[in-house]
């Protein structure tokens, strides 16, 4: 689904990746790891084609994507739902309107809102809340709810970055155990975090970063620093 080949990104004088090359299938769970200013938000950011790297090529499935046209990187974007620490909800919406207007931005009908949004907001155990705004919830449910914003159109791929950075550990363990879930049904999940107990609960894939290099890359590892 993903593909680095030998990717470098400098700012200035300091490169935030180098050399960089892997590659992440479809249906994957992979967490990223490393100390503040290893590269993790700029290799995210290289995914999403906010950032064009010095050198190399990222692909998605088989297209470079730097080479996208405006419109075509619009339709890529489509493809993936980002989920971020500070929630970055709507706070005159309720959270029914929250994910029906990430809905709404694609497209979708009213009919189609209706049906789907219910199904979203039982998944991510917020039916009970769904007319609160985001002040009335708790961090946890704000990160649910980003959750469930990101994946209403049905991306096929969920970047969660540092989704549980602001959580205390019972509502850190509900947000990755709901990204288990959506991991589960087939969506493809990139997970950036500085929290170990969390890498340590998914046993899934883990990529280290260091000073912008991969210096491991284990199939079922643990946080390792």
């Amino acid at each position: 689904m993903i593909y680095f080949d030998n990717v470098t990104k400098k700012y200035k004088d300091n490169s935030s990746l180098e050399e960089v090359t892997l590659s992440i299938a479809a249906g994957e769970f992979v967490s990223i790891v490393g100390h503040s200013g290893a590269g993790k938000t700029t290799l995210t950011k290289l995914i999403l084609a906010e950032e064009i790297p010095t050198s190399g090529t990222v692909f998605f499935e088989s297209t470079d994507i730097n080479k996208l046209s405006k419109r075509d990187l619009m339709n890529f974007r489509r493809k993936v739902g980002v989920v971020f620490q500070d929630f970055r909800l709507l706070p005159g919406k309720t959270a029914y309107e929250n994910i029906s207007f990430a809905m709404e931005a694609t497209g979708k009908s009213d009919d189609e809102i209706r049906e789907d949004v219910p199904h979203v907001l039982e998944l991510v155990d917020l039916t009970n809340r769904a007319f609160h705004f985001p002040h009335q919830l708790s961090g946890g449910e704000k990160q649910r709810l980003a959750i469930a914003r990101a994946i209403i159109t049905q991306p096929d791929l969920i970047i969660a970055d540092e989704p549980t950075g602001n959580l205390d550990p019972m509502n850190a363990n509900e947000v990755i155990n709901i990204l288990k879930k959506i991991n589960d049904l087939g969506t493809t999940i990139i997970l950036t975090t500085h929290n170990k107990g969390v890498v340590d609960s998914i046993k899934k894939r883990v990529i280290t970063l260091e000073n912008g290099r991969i210096i491991r890359d284990d199939k079922e590892g643990k946080y390792m620093l």
